[in-house]
Formats: C-alpha cells, structure tokens, sequence
C-alpha cells in the first residue's frame, strides 16, 4: 500500500535524477554601476519617499542635530530610543529623555517610546527604499519597527540609483531590513491601514553634504 509519504518522496527522487549533475550558471545581467548627480538623486530619492508618505527633510550636515530636534518635537516625541552606536552629536539639541538601546532590554517594552532615532546603511533613489544591516548605528531590527515614529537619517552620499546599486553596498552577511515608507497594508478590504507591521510615521532626515 503506497501512503502519501512513499509518493511524495518519490517525486522527489524523480525529481532528483533529472537535475544536472554540474553546477548551473545562471546569466545575471542587471544593471549596474549606474549614477546620477547629486541633485537629481536627491530629488528622486525625495519624490519616491514623498509617495510612500514618508515626510522628508534635508539639510545640510551642520543643521543635522537641529532638524532632528525639530522633527521629534514636531512629532511629540519626548522619549526616544537610540541604537548604542547613534552619533550623540546628532541628539545635542534634543532636551527629551533618550534611551540607549541593548539586547537586555525586551522588544515589547520599546512600545513605550515615542520614538527612535537611527542612521542609514544605504537608499536607493529609484524605490525610495532605506536599507538598515544592524550596524551599531542602526541597531537591531526591533529597534525600528516597534516604536511609532522611525526618524531616519540618510546620507545622501550613501543613495545608490537603482536595487543592483544598493544591494551591492550591503554586507550580505549582516541581519538587512528594507524600509519603504511607514508601515502599511491594504489587505483588508483595500483599505490603507498604518502602523501595523511598524511605524506609523517615518521621517527621513537626508543630509546633503556628506
């Protein structure tokens, strides 16, 4: 009597016996090493994160700890959370209470905080997609997605034009999260929903000359 098992297990040595016994190559001509100028990235990259309702700020390197004070303020954020390796001089004008984050403190209790502050690993222009590995800047991935409010920083130096010029920028052996816009879903009855996989707001803080 032949059960379910023998059958399936079968198919899988069919299946075996008719793969080629040497290694496949597969032709994997995307394009690369595409660039733009800067102010042309920038407004892409500005344009596709708009669209996905992220709010956008630019400034120059100087004004950085300046704006991000003024987005959490804007946002009502009174008590941060921060990656243990956050550039403290990007928080010098903040007057609120920051948390420096680590793996003892658990995920659930993030959801205490008004909001987080992280760098950026790389963007792409082309998606308005902000790519985090969980660099000491950057934090683990809990870090981003429980708080409400993500404030971004992005170096518009580290914005590669398209995916294979992003991706090409990362570490493959580092933990990547893709961000593209707040969290959102339409999977109930097409009707947009925010913040329920992550923040509800993101705000992107683009520094421009670095």
């Amino acid at each position: 009597m032949t059960t379910a098992r023998d059958t399936v297990l079968g198919r899988v040595r069919d299946a075996l016996a008719l793969a080629p016994t040497a290694a496949t190559v597969i032709p994997r001509e995307y394009r690369t090493g595409r660039t733009l100028p800067d102010d042309v990235r920038l407004a892409l990259f500005t344009d596709r994160l708009v669209d996905y309702r992220a709010r956008v700020h630019p400034c120059t390197a100087d004004r950085t700890a300046e704006v991000i004070a003024e987005v959490l303020q804007e946002c009502g954020a009174r008590r941060i959370g921060v990656p243990a390796g956050l550039d403290e001089e990007w928080l010098g004008a903040f007057d609120g209470e920051i948390q420096r984050d680590s793996a003892d403190i658990p995920a659930p209790s993030l959801d205490a905080l008004d909001g987080v502050v992280t760098a950026s690993a790389v963007g792409c222009a082309e998606t308005g997609t902000i790519f985090l590995d969980g660099s000491s800047g950057q934090g683990r991935r809990a870090l981003s997605l429980v708080p409400d409010l993500h404030v971004c920083v992005v170096d518009l130096s580290s914005v590669r034009v398209g995916v294979p010029e992003a991706v090409a920028g990362l570490v493959p052996e580092r933990p990547t999260t893709l961000i593209s816009g707040p969290s959102a879903t339409s999977d109930i009855e097409l009707e947009r929903v925010e913040g329920v996989h992550g923040p509800r707001t993101l705000a992107v803080v683009i520094r421009t000359d670095v």
